[in-house]
C-alpha cells in the first residue's frame, strides 16, 4: 500500500506539537483535551516512527548485498528478504491507524434489547440474546448494569436496558444493533411447528457530559408508582421516574425503588440516545459517498438469523455462517462472529484508505 510520505510527516508533526504543549499548559481544561488526543496519537505515532525506522534499513541492507563479501552479501540478502516480508505487515498496521475510525470506538456502552414480532417467544428470545451478551461481557471483563427491565409474560423482556462499562465495549459490540431472528419450536407448540419471532438490539456509546448538553427546560419529568400504570404522583412511594425529552419526544423510564437512582439512570439513558441520534444524522449524511455494509446503523435490518432445528448462526451483512448456536448463545462463541464483522469494517476502511491515497 502506498503511504504518503507528506501524511505520515504530519502525524509526526502533529504529535510533537502536542506533546510540547502539554509541557507548557496551565489551563486545566486544554490539559485534558491535550492528553485525550495525545492518547489517541501516541500509538499512530509509535507505528510510523517504527515503519520509518524498518524502511531505513533497506538501503544499508542493499549496499551490503553490493559489497562483494560472500559471507556479508548472504547475510544482507537473507535480512533484507526478512524485511521486505514483515513490511507489507506493518505498512497495513499503520493504514489502519490512519483510517478513518470511530471516536467512540474505546466508549462504554449501553445495551437495549427489546422483543419484536412474536409474542410471547419474542420475549423469551430476547432473554436469550440478554444472557449471551452477558455472558460475552463478563468473558472479557466488563461490568454489566442493569438500568431498567420489563418481563414477559412467559419469561424473557418485553425490553431490558443495561449498561455495559470496560475498555473498548462499544467497538466491540456496535455491529451488534439491528434485528435478530429465531427460528425454532416453541416450548408451547404441541405439533412441534418451528416458529420465526425476532428481537431488536440497539447498542449506543455511553456518552460524558462534556459530550452532549441537555437543556433542564426541554426535559418534563415524571413520578409515579412503579407497579401502576404511570402518571403525575405526589405520594412519597412514588419513585419511578419517566423522562421525556420534549424537542425529540424520545422518552425514558426507570423504575428501581430509588427515586434520586432512577433519575440518573434515566438520565445516563436519555443522553446515550440523544448521542446516538447525533452519529445517526452524521452517518447518513456521509452515505451517499460511503455506506458502510457492516455499519449502516439501520436497526430496521435482519441481520442475523438463529436457527436451532439446524443449530446455525447466520450474519446476513458478511454471509458468515457458524454451526455452533449453543456455544454462541453461551457468549463463549460470539466472539469469532464479533471479529469477522470487525475484520470486514477495518477491509472497508483500508478500501477507502487506498481510494484516498490512489
Amino acid at each position: 500500500m502506498h503511504l504518503p510520505q507528506a501524511k505520515l510527516e504530519a502525524v509526526l508533526d502533529r504529535y510533537r506539537q502536542i506533546e510540547a504543549r502539554m509541557g507548557a499548559a496551565a489551563d486545566g481544561a486544554e490539559i485534558v483535551r491535550l492528553s485525550k488526543e495525545y492518547a489517541e496519537i501516541k500509538p499512530v505515532a509509535e507505528a510510523v516512527m517504527h515503519l520509518a525506522k524498518v524502511r531505513a534499513e533497506a538501503p544499508e541492507l542493499e549496499e551490503m548485498a553490493a559489497s562483494g563479501d560472500p559471507d556479508m552479501v548472504a547475510m544482507a540478502k537473507d535480512e533484507l528478504q526478512a524485511l521486505q516480508d514483515r513490511l507489507p505487515a506493518l505498512e497495513r498496521e499503520v493504514a489502519l491507524l490512519l483510517a478513518p475510525k470511530d471516536k467512540d470506538e474505546n466508549a462504554s456502552a449501553i445495551l437495549e434489547v427489546r422483543a419484536g414480532t412474536g409474542g410471547d417467544e419474542a420475549a423469551l428470545f430476547a432473554g436469550d440474546l440478554f444472557r449471551m451478551y452477558q455472558r460475552y461481557a463478563q468473558l472479557q471483563g466488563w461490568r454489566v448494569e442493569i438500568e431498567s427491565l420489563s418481563e414477559g409474560d412467559a419469561g424473557g423482556f418485553k425490553e431490558i436496558i443495561a449498561s455495559i462499562n470496560g475498555d473498548g465495549v462499544f467497538g466491540r459490540l456496535k455491529f451488534e444493533s439491528g434485528v435478530h431472528r429465531v427460528q425454532r419450536v416453541p416450548d408451547t407448540e404441541a405439533q412441534g411447528r418451528i416458529h420465526t419471532s425476532a428481537a431488536t438490539v440497539a447498542v449506543l456509546p455511553e456518552v460524558e457530559d462534556v459530550e452532549i448538553e441537555i437543556n433542564d427546560s426541554d426535559l418534563r419529568i415524571d413520578t409515579y408508582r412503579a407497579s401502576g400504570s404511570g402518571g403525575q404522583h405526589v405520594n412519597k412511594t412514588d419513585s419511578a421516574v419517566r423522562i421525556t425529552h420534549l424537542p425529540t419526544g424520545v422518552v425514558v423510564t426507570s423504575s428501581e425503588k430509588s427515586q434520586h437512582q432512577n433519575r440518573a439512570k434515566a438520565m445516563k439513558v436519555l443522553k446515550a440516545r440523544l448521542y446516538d441520534m447525533q452519529r445517526t444524522a452524521l452517518d447518513t449524511a456521509r452515505a451517499d459517498s460511503r455506506k458502510s455494509q457492516v455499519g449502516s446503523g439501520d436497526r430496521s435490518e435482519r441481520i442475523r438469523t438463529y436457527n436451532f432445528p439446524q443449530g446455525r448462526v447466520t450474519d446476513h451483512r458478511i454471509n458468515l455462517t457458524l454451526y455452533t448456536l449453543p456455544k454462541v448463545l453461551e457468549g463463549e462463541g460470539l466472539d469469532e462472529m464479533v471479529k469477522a464483522l470487525i475484520a470486514e469494517d477495518q477491509a472497508e476502511r483500508l478500501a477507502s484508505l487506498e481510494e484516498e491515497f490512489g
